[in-house]
């Protein structure tokens, strides 16, 4: 049984989900098109703010999480110490002046020999050929690099671009001779990029018979991290969209990709044109259907990052899904041997609408089980005296509290924590109170809303009013250059602003003044089955033998 951290509604923020939420306090179902407000929806608004108790001055709060069931992330708790402080920056000193929440430093840096430097810990999904990733991507790509985090470009994107030119035959070498949208997205990411975060190329089986690493590396080189993939798109069974354009689904049978049901059928292009079929799926192919081994899989991978290096590629990474203990356990040492740079394991549960649901509901290996075992694998690497390759944990994070947890849980293998769904969310609204507030930049900005809902027009009636971190960014780029700002990547600032406030706040109470010195002593477990599948001791337990020394002294 899973432990809902929220209701529907949680009266001490003033928050409500319009759907049932999840594990993450997501809504299960989470809409472009919504009006509010979740936590995360009304902090990409008022940012900082919702990290405290609404109506200040006329109310009290107690929390209502105290209640674990389950073994899952909110069945973990923080840690708090009572003395002491470690990690101080440079010219701090332990005084009660300098060991103060803002003084909590969340820079750090992930990568092997190339070091990537990032200003919290904390990335994207991967956002790659959705119609949903192609709307809403200056958003994400411009807010990301203002932030200063890696923004991740998921598969496909240049096999579902119409206007992408790509060659025939098996060699790969100059094959793509234009990718618009794929250079579009590394360009915004580009534009405002200041030396934090980076923006990753993922690829698929798709992608690599199509060149993307070739046409990446002789374009951009190594101003891109490129990426490989083992599994997650839809779940088990690749990356698919779905399309409502005959036209367009015959385009992309043709141009490699499995369309269910098959476009080219005399009875489904009937069924079509009646209207008994709307739609048609677009999916990718499974890799490594070739290998039988798990020595095959590990010289099929070696041989790719020798020839991603040998194209000029200084950084690379690996995401892999949810997979069972012996692809977790390839992913780690196959990604340690070759000295990749970011390894991005990602469990089971949410997504960026492309999975069937059923599958997404009962295929794979839960995040905090997989999680827990990845710190187990990971360690028996690093006492054999492997530098293990970094990792980022994802799979159903939402709020700060959930990056310490997962920190935490990993440390001190893990070094930044990967958000889908949620840092989705203020490119949504953002576009929509954009549109709503500027009717002619409506439909090209994807907005949904002809007015302001009385969610948002009670905080504010302009851009300036409603985000928080409005100047914030606009100190940031400049006054002149804020017109070019969307509304989206100004949420996801906000939003951003409000988890690393709420970090610096946890990590200062657990009297740690840097990420490199969070450890898994850090938080306990509240149920027993919960500190049994992670390893994490139960909340009665940690430290109770020196307390029991303290009292017999």
């Amino acid at each position: 049984m899973s432990d809902m951290r929220f209701s529907k509604s949680n009266d001490v923020l003033g928050t409500t989900n319009r759907g049932n939420p999840a594990e993450s306090g997501l809504c299960t179902l989470c809409r472009a098109d919504c009006q509010g407000k979740c936590e995360t929806w009304l902090s990409s608004l008022i940012g900082r703010k919702l990290l405290y108790p609404r109506d200040f001055g006329t109310v009290t709060a107690g929390a209502n999480n105290t209640t674990h069931v389950g073994v899952n992330y909110n069945a973990l708790r923080i840690q708090g110490y009572a003395y002491g402080a470690h990690g101080l920056g440079k010219g701090l000193s332990n005084d009660p002046d300098d060991c103060i929440f803002p003084n909590v430093s969340l820079e750090t840096e992930f990568g092997n020999q190339v070091k990537t430097k990032i200003r919290m810990p904390l990335m994207t999904g991967a956002l790659g050929s959705t119609f949903i990733a192609a709307k809403y991507w200056d958003a994400f790509a411009i807010g990301g690099s203002l932030v200063g985090i890696p923004v991740v470009i998921g598969e496909n994107v240049v096999g579902v671009d119409r206007e992408s030119k790509i060659g025939k035959g098996k060699s790969r070498k100059g094959k793509i001779t234009s990718a618009p949208e794929l250079e579009r997205r590394i360009n915004t990411y580009l534009r405002y990029h200041e030396g934090y975060g980076a923006i990753i190329v993922q690829m698929n089986v798709e992608d690599t018979r199509n060149g993307v690493a070739e046409f990446v590396a002789d374009k951009y080189g190594n101003k891109c991290i490129i990426e490989l993939k083992w599994g997650q798109g839809a779940k088990d069974i690749g990356g698919e969209i779905q399309v409502t354009s005959l036209d367009y689904a015959i385009f992309l049978q043709e141009r490699g990709y499995v369309v269910d049901p098959d476009p080219t059928k005399p009875q489904v292009q009937q069924a079509f044109k009646e209207g008994a079929i709307k739609s048609f799926a677009r999916h990718s192919r499974l890799g490594g259907t070739n290998l039988d081994t798990v020595a095959q899989v590990r010289e099929d991978f070696m041989a790719s990052i020798d020839y991603l290096r040998s194209l000029g590629f200084k950084r690379i990474s690996l995401k892999t899904g949810s997979y069972g203990m012996e692809e977790l356990a390839m992913a780690i040492k196959f990604a340690t041997d070759a000295k990749c740079d970011l390894l991005t394991i990602d469990g089971s549960g949410g997504g960026t609408g492309m999975s069937p649901w059923n599958m997404m509901q009962s295929w794979g290996v839960p995040s905090i089980f997989l999680h827990a075992k990845a710190y187990e694998y990971a360690s028996i690497l690093a006492a054999r005296g492997e530098r293990v390759v970094d990792m980022s944990f994802a799979g159903g994070f939402a709020l700060e509290d959930s990056i310490f947890k997962a920190l935490a849980l990993g440390a001190p293998y893990t070094k930044l924590v990967c958000m889908g769904r949620a840092i989705m969310i203020p490119g949504f609204v953002g576009a929509n109170i954009e549109g709503a507030l500027n009717p002619d930049k409506k439909e090209a900005i994807n907005g949904n809303w002809d007015n302001l809902p009385k969610t948002v027009s009670d905080i504010g009636g302009k851009a300036e009013e409603i985000f928080a971190a409005y100047f914030d960014v606009q100190k940031k780029v400049g006054k002149k250059e804020m017109q070019n700002i969307p509304y989206g990547a100004i949420a996801f600032y906000t939003l951003a602003d409000k988890l690393a406030c709420g970090l610096q706040q946890l990590m200062a109470g657990a009297r740690k003044f840097s990420l490199d010195q969070i450890t898994r002593n850090d938080i306990f477990a509240a149920n027993r089955e919960t500190a049994r599948e992670t390893g994490i001791p139960h909340i009665s337990d940690i430290n109770d033998e020196t307390a029991k020394k303290i009292l017999n002294a």
